[in-house]
C-alpha cells in the first residue's frame, strides 16, 4: 500500500459513561484496515505514545517500519494519561537507591530527565503545537506518610543528580501552607493527543505505514497475525499497555490497577500552572500505595480545566475496599476541593490502567526469550516517560547501539531485594481464583436493568451477562481467555474486568485490553 493512498478518518471516541478530556477536545485520527498480507523490517504493534515514539525513531534512523492498532491512534491508555512529564516517580528514590544502588538510582532520574527533553526536542522539530511547557512540581506528604520519609527523598534525589529543594510549604495548595514539600525543577506538561498527532504526520510523511482497527495476534520473531493476514517482519515491538505476545512472565513481575481522575474549570490564572502530588497511603491494602496526582491545562479564555487523579485499586478488585467505582469519584472531589477550594462544577471523569512493576521500574527492551521481540511496559504512574524511555532504548537496540540504560530496565531482570512486593501481589493474584467457588453477584437475569451486568453461577459455571438498553441480554463465559481468571462487572467502564492480569473486555465481550487476545464467548441462555 502507498503512503499517498492512505485514507485518513477522523471521528470522536467515547468509552464507557465517562469521556477524557484529551479525547474530547480532539479528533481521532483512523487510518486503513489491514487488507493484504505484509512484509516489513519492524513491526510495531501499538498506537499510543510508545509505539508512535519508536516508529518515529526508527525511520528516522532509516528503518522500515508498519505500525498496527487495535483500536484508533491514541484510543487506548495514551488517551486517558493525566500527561504530567516527570522525573518524581511513582517509588521513592531512597525506594530506588536501597533496591537498585545510588548509580542505579541516577541513572533512573536521568533517563526520566532525558525522556522529557526528548519530547521537548521532537515538539521543537516537528513545530506540534501541543500546550507544552515546563513547570515545577511539589511533592507532599500523605496524611498518614512520616515527616522523615520527606528528608529521606530529598537527600536521595540529591543524590541521583536532580534539581529539588525542600520548600516549608506547599504553594497554592490549600490548608496545607505549613505543610512542607519537596519541589522538583523543571518537569513539565503537555496535550497528549496533540502530541500523537505531530508524530503520525511525521510517521507518514517519513515513509511509515499505519493501520487501524487492526487486531495482532499469534506474535513470534517472525510476525504476527493481524486481521487475518500474515504480517512479517524482521523485528517486533510491542508497544502495547501490557504485552499481549507473552502468556505468564511478564504478567507475574506487573500487575493491573485502575486508577480514576476527574476534571473541572477554574478561574484563569487563579493558580500556576504545576504539577502536585501526595506520597501516598502507606498504610493501603494495595502494594502500590495509590496516591493523588494535579495538575492544570489550558481550557479557555476565561477557564484552566484542574486536572485529578487518584483512588486506585486492583482491576477487577474495587470491591476489596467495599468502594464502588463511582464512589471513588465523589472521594475525589471531596479531597481535591479540600486542597483547591476553587475547583467547583466537575466536567469530565474518567479512569484508565496503569501496570504496575514490582520493583516499580518500567520493563522496556528484548522479550524474555526472544532475540528479535521487543517489549514497552510496567509504566507505573509515568507512562509518558517510561514509554519515551522505551522508544529510546529500543531503536538504540534495533540499530546495534548500546544504550547505557538498558540494563537498568532490563525485562528479563530479576530484582532480589522487592521479592517482599512480588510475593504479596502474587499472593493476591492466586487469591482471585477462589471466585470459581464463590457466590456470584447476580441471584437471575431479571434483576440486571439495562445497562448493567454481573456475573451468574450455575454451579461451577460462571456465566458474564449483560442487558443494553433496548433490555436485550447478552451472555458470555465469564472465564478470562488468558490464565482462566473469572472476569468482574465494571459498573464505571461497562466492561467485564480480570482481577488477575488486568485483560478487560466490553459489554459485547470484545477484548479491550490484553494480556488477553481473545473475546470472551458467547454463550445462550434462557
Amino acid at each position: 500500500m502507498e503512503n499517498s493512498n492512505q485514507n485518513i478518518n477522523e471521528g470522536s471516541i467515547t468509552s464507557g459513561d465517562n469521556v477524557s478530556f484529551w479525547i474530547d477536545s480532539t479528533d481521532i485520527i483512523a487510518f486503513e484496515k489491514p487488507n493484504k498480507d505484509v512484509k516489513t523490517e519492524v513491526l510495531i504493534i501499538g498506537g499510543g505514545i510508545a509505539g508512535l515514539t519508536t516508529a518515529y525513531k526508527l525511520l528516522k534512523a532509516g528503518k522500515k517500519i508498519v505500525l498496527v492498532e487495535d483500536g484508533f491512534i491514541g484510543s487506548g491508555e495514551t488517551g486517558r494519561t493525566t500527561a504530567h512529564l516527570t522525573c518524581a516517580l511513582d517509588d521513592r528514590y531512597y525506594y530506588l537507591q536501597n533496591t537498585f544502588g545510588k548509580e542505579n538510582a541516577r541513572l533512573a532520574a536521568e533517563s526520566h530527565s532525558a525522556a522529557i527533553d526528548e519530547i521537548e526536542k521532537i515538539i521543537t522539530e516537528l513545530n506540534i503545537d501541543c500546550d507544552f511547557e515546563r513547570v515545577n512540581g511539589y511533592l507532599f506528604l500523605h496524611p498518614n506518610d512520616k515527616e522523615k520519609n520527606l528528608d529521606k527523598e530529598f537527600e536521595a534525589t540529591q543524590n541521583a543528580g536532580l534539581e529539588t529543594v525542600l520548600l516549608n510549604h506547599t504553594p497554592s495548595l490549600a490548608e496545607a501552607q505549613d505543610q512542607r514539600c519537596l519541589a522538583f525543577k523543571n518537569q513539565a506538561q503537555f496535550h497528549i493527543l496533540h502530541y500523537l498527532k505531530g508524530l503520525f504526520k511525521a510517521i507518514i510523511n517519513l515513509g511509515g505505514i499505519i493501520y487501524t482497527e487492526a487486531h495482532a495476534e499469534n506474535i513470534t520473531e517472525k510476525g504476527a497475525t493481524v486481521n487475518g493476514f500474515d504480517f512479517n517482519a524482521k523485528y517486533v515491538v510491542v508497544a502495547t499497555n501490557t504485552p499481549i505476545n507473552d502468556v505468564l512472565t511478564m504478567h507475574t513481575k506487573q500487575h493491573a490497577y485502575r486508577t480514576y481522575v476527574i476534571g473541572g474549570k477554574i478561574p484563569k490564572g487563579s493558580l500556576p500552572h504545576a504539577l502536585w502530588w501526595d506520597t501516598g497511603d502507606p498504610e493501603s491494602k494495595w502494594v502500590a500505595q495509590p496516591y493523588h496526582y494535579v495538575r492544570l491545562q489550558n481550557f479557555d479564555d476565561e477557564h484552566d480545566l484542574l486536572i485529578v487523579g487518584g483512588e486506585d485499586h486492583k482491576t477487577g478488585q474495587a470491591d476489596e475496599e467495599g468502594i464502588s467505582e463511582f464512589s471513588r469519584y465523589e472521594l475525589l472531589e471531596i479531597w481535591a476541593k479540600k486542597y483547591f477550594p476553587l475547583l467547583d462544577e466537575i466536567s469530565y471523569k474518567w479512569s484508565g490502567q496503569v501496570m504496575e512493576p514490582f520493583d516499580s521500574l518500567g520493563f522496556l527492551g528484548r522479550n524474555p526469550g526472544d532475540q528479535n521481540v521487543f517489549i514497552i511496559t510496567g509504566d507505573s504512574g509515568n507512562g509518558m516517560t517510561h514509554a519515551t524511555i522505551g522508544a529510546m532504548i529500543i531503536s538504540d537496540m534495533i540499530q546495534g547501539i548500546e544504550n547505557k540504560w538498558q540494563e537498568l530496565y532490563n525485562p528479563s531482570r530479576i530484582t532480589f531485594k522487592a521479592i517482599g512486593d512480588y510475593m504479596k501481589e502474587a499472593g493476591n493474584m492466586a487469591s482471585q481464583y477462589l471466585d470459581w467457588i464463590t457466590a456470584s453477584d447476580l441471584d437471575n437475569t431479571a434483576d440486571l436493568a439495562p445497562g448493567e451486568g454481573g456475573i451468574l453461577s450455575f454451579g461451577l459455571r460462571k456465566v458474564a451477562v449483560y442487558r443494553d438498553y433496548d433490555k436485550t441480554l447478552h451472555a458470555f463465559s465469564a472465564v478470562c481467555p488468558h490464565l482462566g481468571c473469572i472476569v468482574q462487572w465494571n459498573s464505571d467502564e461497562k466492561s467485564f474486568d480480570c482481577p488477575c492480569h488486568g485483560s478487560r473486555f466490553a459489554s459485547d465481550g470484545t477484548v479491550l485490553n490484553g494480556p488477553a487476545e481473545s473475546n470472551l464467548s458467547n454463550i445462550k441462555i434462557k
